[in-house]
């Protein structure tokens, strides 16, 4: 029944509005659209004025929201008795309706994405007449942030079409987002035979759209450096917003147009022996393989690894142009990498006069040494280890025996310090005995009873020998005799007893000489020493000591008389008494019956200490 009495006097006001509407009329306000964020509250105000200024109308309020088939579906009712939000709707529980003399503002609580349809708002004022507008409700939810993914593998330049080159996705927005693809910051457009984007769009259970986009691009070797990138834009309740993915590069397959070939080592000239390192490098992608060969060789080809030639031990033979090609896959490409290879080298050198030369003693003599070489070099001669001379040539001029030995020759290259070789000269000098000394008679003046030693000494090559002939003495013996290369040395212990000549002879193969040593004995004199005060310091010395035993002897003898250990000849009585006495002080008083008494009191205070006035014993 009470449903019946409100559809009744709905007819009715209507019936009464229509009768009225030519005298009256309500003006409504709304926004064609209001924008929110999923989960958020959206509010539609709807504003109304009558023209009807006469009176002071109620109104009737109720809003409408359209269904998806075109139809409408009441939520709210308002009249001047009642309020009431309908039952049974989607938004029963989200919703909420102020109304005031402006307006009504109809509230809803965590707009869902069917949320986005049209609300109506009717108002109708009876005798001031009726009006209805809408609003669209619109619902944004930004998207995640774009995922990119470019392609791993390589890309080839000679591709006749565009290949993919990456692919960008975000999920979870509404409505659909749009994504536009950059290169190195640049927009991408379609372009045919260069540029295709590939969208791809879908619609979750969520309702929020999941949008993939892929780009296809044709390639170049300028890519290789380029940075592809995504971006994501999207609606939102306050404009646009836009989401940028991270850059990605691409791998870019090019033909090698260039080729360089270097060497990596040594470091510098290359000399013999060197282990020699030749690299080739193109500027293809990826790097292709190489082949190594020498222009003065051409159909031989080097064992190689890849792109590195290894020359182990190389020799002069070695020396020429090189060459790398790369190659592709139906044989060699014609380009090609060149580099010169110098090895040099240094012969082992000659020395002239060779291994071996005799010498005569005060001759002249003249040695080369020379060894060829790829670069200038530079020779010095050495004598036990000391510079004797420099250049090729080495010149020896008054030959003596001490000259005598090995000449070594080492020639080295300035610009390569580890390139050296060496050779030798063993020189021998010759001659007849010589005697060291300008002196072949020498006079010694000596003291009776003496004894000397004698000094010879005599150089030759062969060495020679010494043998000794002395007259007036018969106390003589050798007691030193040695060789050192060319010399030999002796020496002779002599006894003088009277005048003495001694003759040292000296031999060998090829001559002999002879030096004489003449030693006059001169008589031993006995002579008193003159008194000196070094002398009488002595003395002194010696009496002191003396009376110093003496002294230690008296003290001795005394102690042991008094102890008893001697008997004594004087006749008396002797009384020895003790005082009382203490750990640190002994006291003892000796007496006698003699006319003179004497007494002696001695006192030790902890076994070493003494009064000022106390004298020894």
């Amino acid at each position: 029944m009470a449903f019946l009495r409100r559809a009744f006097l709905l007819l009715f006001l209507q019936v009464c509005l229509l009768h009225v509407s030519v005298l009256a009329k309500v003006e409504l306000s709304m926004n064609e659209t209001v924008d929110v964020y999923i989960g958020d509250m959206a509010e539609i105000l709807c504003q109304y004025t009558s023209t009807n200024s006469d009176s002071k109308p109620g109104f009737l309020i109720q809003w409408f929201v359209a269904e998806r088939g075109g139809s409408r579906s009441r939520l709210y009712y308002a009249d001047a008795n009642q309020k009431l939000i309908d039952s049974g709707t989607d938004y029963t529980d989200r919703i909420n309706v102020v109304t005031d003399e402006k307006g009504t503002r109809l509230s809803i609580q965590d707009v869902r994405l069917s949320d986005e349809r049209e609300f109506y708002c009717h108002v109708n004022g009876l005798a001031a007449g009726s009006g209805v507008r809408k609003t669209h409700l619109r619902v944004f939810a930004p998207p995640d942030v774009p995922e990119i993914e470019s392609v791993t593998t390589g890309i080839s330049v000679t591709k006749d079409t565009p290949s993919k080159v990456a692919s960008c996705e975000t999920r979870n927005g509404f409505p659909k987002p749009n994504i536009t693809w950059y290169r190195d910051g640049e927009p991408l457009m379609n372009e045919s035979g260069r540029v295709n984007i590939v969208i791809l769009s879908s619609r979750m259970s969520s309702d929020l759209y999941s949008v993939q986009s892929t780009l296809e691009y044709k390639v170049e070797k300028e890519d290789k450096d380029a940075r592809f990138s995504c971006e994501v834009s999207f609606f939102v309740p306050d404009g646009i917003r836009k989401f940028e993915s991270p850059s990605v590069n691409i791998t870019v397959h090019y033909p090698t147009t260039m080729v360089e070939l270097w060497k990596e080592s040594p470091q510098g000239l290359v000399k013999e022996g060197d282990t020699v390192e030749l690299r080739c490098q193109g500027d293809g992608n990826p790097p292709p393989h190489f082949i190594f060969n020498k222009v003065e060789e051409p159909d031989v080809n080097f064992e190689s690894s890849r792109d590195v030639l290894i020359l182990s031990s190389v020799s002069r033979k070695d020396s020429g142009t090189y060459q790398c090609h790369p190659l592709k896959g139906d044989g060699v490409m014609e380009v090609k990498g060149e580099v010169e290879l110098k090895v040099h080298y240094l012969d082992t050198a000659v020395v002239v006069p060779k291994d071996e030369e005799l010498m005569h003693k005060g001759e002249d003599l003249t040695a080369t040494c020379n060894a060829l070489s790829s670069r200038s070099t530079s020779t010095v001669w050495y004598k036990d280890g000391k510079v004797v001379g420099r250049g090729n040539t080495f010149h020896l001029q008054n030959a003596t025996y001490e000259r005598s030995g090995v000449y070594k020759c080492e020639v080295t290259v300035p610009s390569l310090p580890n390139l050296k070789t060496n050779g030798f000269v063993k020189i021998i000098v010759q001659g007849g005995p010589e005697l060291v000394g300008s002196e072949e008679v020498v006079q010694l003046d000596e003291v009776e009873g003496r004894v000397v030693n004698l000094s010879c000494e005599a150089l030759g090559n062969p060495l020679p020998s010494i043998s000794w002939n002395i007259t007036g003495s018969q106390s003589w013996h050798e007691v030193d005799k040695k060789t050192h290369k060319h010399m030999t040395h002796s020496v002779v212990s002599v006894k003088v007893t009277s005048d003495i000549t001694a003759e040292c002879n000296v031999s060998s193969d090829r001559g002999s000489g002879v030096k004489i040593f003449k030693i006059k004995a001169i008589p031993r004199v006995t002579t008193t020493a003159p008194f000196t005060p070094e002398g009488s310091g002595v003395i002194i010395v010696v009496i002191i000591v003396c009376l110093l035993l003496l002294a230690f002897l008296g003290s001795v003898i005394y102690f042991l008389h008094k102890k008893g250990k001697i008997p004594c000849g004087r006749s008396g009585k002797q009384e020895i008494t003790k005082e009382k006495t203490t750990k640190d002080e002994i006291v003892v008083e000796m007496k006698t019956n003699t006319k003179n008494e004497e007494a002696v009191l001695l006192k030790a205070v902890n076994g070493d200490k003494k009064g000022p006035n106390d004298q020894p014993l």
